[in-house]
């Protein structure tokens, strides 16, 4: 048990840690960031009222109130949702257009990743298992596709499905002219939905199989020349019991905390494939946040994205110490 409780106390202190910078950040930052918010929302023909002067407030900090004191409201306020107003899309509050970007991201990225790294894991077990035969033959292919960048295999992707072929749509997450009036709970909804993020998530999936493929397959080799697996092979076990049990298991360990990882980045990870695709997910989000210098948006997105990490990482900490008890022992 003590292995968990020190882990939840790290994560505490990590996220604690990591709120403060991030409130640190905008007082940190040269210029005046509470006046550009202003002007911005003056430009875009808000109204200065009192509670959106304490909202401003709180994210920048008041000429005039102490800094505990803008820390303390600064907590108050990421308990209770709220995270501020954006300027560059006024008066639409941040924690609004996070929740509105966030599933897009998630329901995507995320679900592409995880189907790389299962199919990835799977391959580069046969592989490794079945190294020296034709099966091995699939490691250069899986090195050519680990060294394409995302934004070159995306466009690649939208030159030759989109526009040459017509199989595809080129950007959106959903026909903007069959719902336009924004999302809605339909099935022809779901559909449009499915339809246009097949090519990114195929992005996604080709860009990253590779990684996955070479990592356990040498995993998967090391393994294999273990004692433990050569006398569970002595003693006539069946050889889909060693791969599964005895080689398999102990190879994915490594691939499983770096997984905790990589679904900690789907958030952040998606900016360069959704803005490809002009994808409305968090990534677009965070783009348009630092092109129109909206600090509000921007604190609340690397808040989301900060939370994700941790949780993700927390997430597989719990899975890595109950595949493996030497984790806990050890602790």
């Amino acid at each position: 048990m003590s292995y968990y409780v020190r882990r939840i106390s790290f994560y505490v202190l990590t996220l604690c840690a990591a709120v403060s910078l991030n409130f640190l950040l905008p007082r940190l930052m040269p210029g005046d960031p509470r006046i550009i918010f202003i002007e911005k929302v003056q430009r875009a023909g808000g109204e200065i009222t009192p509670a959106l002067l304490n909202s401003i407030d709180t994210i920048f900090g008041a000429d005039d109130s102490p800094l505990w004191s803008q820390y303390i409201t600064y907590w108050g306020n990421i308990f209770t949702g709220d995270l501020g107003v954006s300027s560059s899309m006024f008066p639409a509050p941040v924690s609004s257009l996070i929740t509105a970007a966030l599933p897009w991201t998630i329901g995507l990225v995320g679900i592409a990743t995880v189907i790389a790294f299962v199919l990835g894991i799977a391959l580069g077990a046969y592989a490794g298992w079945k190294r020296g035969t034709a099966a091995d033959g699939i490691i250069p292919t899986m090195t050519l596709l680990q060294s394409l960048p995302y934004f070159w295999l995306a466009l690649v992707f939208v030159s030759v499905f989109s526009v040459s072929l017509g199989l595809f749509p080129i950007i959106g997450g959903y026909s903007l002219r069959e719902f336009y009036g924004g999302p809605e709970w339909s099935w022809a909804f779901v559909q449009s939905v499915i339809y246009h993020g097949l090519l990114p998530a195929l992005t996604v999936i080709v860009a990253s199989v590779g990684g996955w493929v070479l990592g356990m397959r040498n995993m998967m080799v090391s393994v294999m020349s273990e004692d433990y697996v050569t006398t569970a092979e002595a003693k006539g076990l069946r050889p889909s019991r060693i791969f599964f049990w005895y080689a398999g298991r102990n190879a994915a360990l490594p691939s499983l905390a770096s997984m905790g990882i990589t679904l900690g980045f789907v958030v952040a990870g998606s900016v360069v494939m959704e803005r490809v695709f002009s994808y409305p997910g968090i990534g677009r989000l965070l783009i348009s946040a630092v092109q129109d210098q909206d600090f509000a948006l921007m604190q609340g997105v690397f808040l989301v994205i900060t939370v994700t990490v941790l949780l993700a990482n927390f997430i597989m900490d719990l899975i890595y110490g109950f595949i493996d008890p030497r984790v806990r022992s050890n602790a």
